[in-house]
């Protein structure tokens, strides 16, 4: 079984396209062992840069910022249609259904969250263990089947396939699925998925967090019944977000918030209580007055990866890929992390650990002799980490890196990641630090603050 959420694109020797042009390109950090460096900015999968494009629209829309679906003036007639389009826009670039509605939220953990509170009375809920938090923990009101961590994108389907069999066949059902994890970048079997959820008489969200930056999306080509992601790893500022499918579960639902914009009319009653009828489009998860600014840089983000072309876009990436992992290969104490196998299809998401390093140690070290940026921990996916990392998936653990000094052995790992705005010297710059420091160890001595690992000064 192929692992069909993306197109084929021919596997390029070399990189033949040129990084989209994003914030911070030319930045400069100071190095604990002296002068400055261009920041190599390799934490993707927490939060991309802004597209400079997306940036410059933002900026020349920002004198013409006007209120909302409230006011006769022009700049609020203006902000009203551009906040409208940008709903067009976003509801395109995921290729919804005419009869789809796309709320805008704050972000992916938003989106679900939103979801989570839509669900039918003594809704079931299945999702993985590989899950990011975000899939993982809205689900409190419902009764919920976390699945094991599969080995094979087979063995993904399969596993769904028996859970579903065995559920109330009567009762609303739904998988919560990441289309690309945000630990290993393996793409999950999304369109199997979604025949094996449709099959069984449940519906299923996509978590495409890391998925949309990365690949197209297209909700009728994977016939999910809902998709989440974030703005902010769209290559958008921070603050907006996205739930786009089905109207149904979400018009029939009380408001995620009750207030102005949600609701139609509002009157007293005689009693003294108040009587309210609420929208029944995507206003009525909406309330209060909408973040403008970041609809419209989703939007943005979403044209301008359509423009540059995905075809392009992700040869370019196969390529960094192929030159991370051919780099961190040649380190024998290195070690990549993987569910579904080295030869697995994934984004620019790779996380490893190294033999005789405490992660947040090495990461640290990238960080303060090399002005790379990195992530250590567990990456808001505790339990897969942990099974990854052969730890009990059960066991607590904190965000971010846990109380260990530099060199004791800790149960995190490192992350690299990185996207449509990394140019090759990022990578090439991370891969020969790695193999540095493996080589001749940190030059700078470290210490734990806080739970960090810090340069001692």
């Amino acid at each position: 079984m192929s692992v069909s959420a993306v197109p084929t694109v021919a596997a390029a020797d070399q990189s033949v396209f040129a990084p989209l042009p994003v914030l911070g390109r030319d930045v400069t950090v100071p190095l604990v062992t002296g002068g400055e460096v261009t920041y190599a900015a390799l934490d993707y999968a927490a939060s991309a840069p802004a597209l400079q494009r997306v940036w410059d629209d933002v900026a020349a829309y920002a004198p013409y910022y006007g209120s909302v679906h409230r006011g006769a003036g022009y700049l609020s007639q203006l902000s009203t249609d551009l906040f409208e389009n940008a709903r067009k826009t976003v509801a395109e670039f995921l290729d919804c259904r005419a009869e789809d509605q796309v709320v805008f939220t704050r972000s992916t953990t938003d989106s679900l969250n939103l979801l989570a509170r839509a669900l039918p009375a003594d809704c079931q809920v299945f999702v993985f263990e590989t899950e990011h938090h975000a899939s993982l923990l809205p689900w409190r009101d419902a009764r919920v089947t976390c699945l094991d961590a599969p080995r094979t994108p087979e063995q993904a389907v399969t596993t769904l396939e028996r859970a579903l069999a065995g559920r109330d066949p009567h009762g609303p059902a739904l998988v919560c699925v990441t289309g690309a994890s945000n630990v290993t970048g393996e793409l999950w079997p999304v369109r199997e998925l979604a025949a094996a959820a449709h099959a069984h008489g449940a519906r299923i969200v996509l978590d495409a967090a890391q998925l949309a930056p990365h690949h197209p999306v297209s909700v009728r080509d994977l016939d999910v019944d809902w998709v989440a992601f974030s703005g902010h790893k769209l290559y958008a500022p921070f603050g907006s977000g996205v739930l786009a499918g089905r109207a149904d579960w979400l018009r029939e639902a009380e408001p995620y918030l009750a207030g102005g914009g949600a609701s139609r009319t509002v009157a007293r009653r005689a009693d003294g209580s108040v009587d309210v009828r609420w929208h029944e489009s995507a206003a009525r998860h909406e309330a209060g007055s909408p973040n403008v600014i970041g609809a419209y840089a989703v939007a943005s983000a979403c044209t301008a990866l359509t423009e540059a072309g995905f075809d392009d876009l992700v040869a370019r990436e196969r390529y960094l890929i192929r030159k991370v992992r051919a780099g961190l290969a040649e380190v024998p104490e290195v070690r990549v992390l993987s569910l579904f196998g080295d030869d697995a299809p994934r984004v620019g998401v790779i996380s490893f650990v190294v033999a005789g390093w405490n992660s947040s140690h090495f990461a640290a070290a990238l960080s303060a002799e090399y002005g790379i940026g990195v992530r250590d921990g567990l990456f808001c996916a505790h339990p897969l980490v942990r099974t990854l990392l052969g730890g009990d998936p059960q066991s607590q653990g904190e965000c971010g890196a846990p109380e260990a000094a530099p060199g004791e052995k800790s149960l995190n790992a490192i992350r690299v990641s990185f996207g449509a705005g990394t140019p090759d010297e990022h990578v090439d710059r991370f891969v020969a630090a790695v193999r540095e420091l493996v080589r001749d160890g940190a030059k700078w001595t470290y210490r734990t603050e806080d739970g960090r690992c810090v340069p001692a000064v």
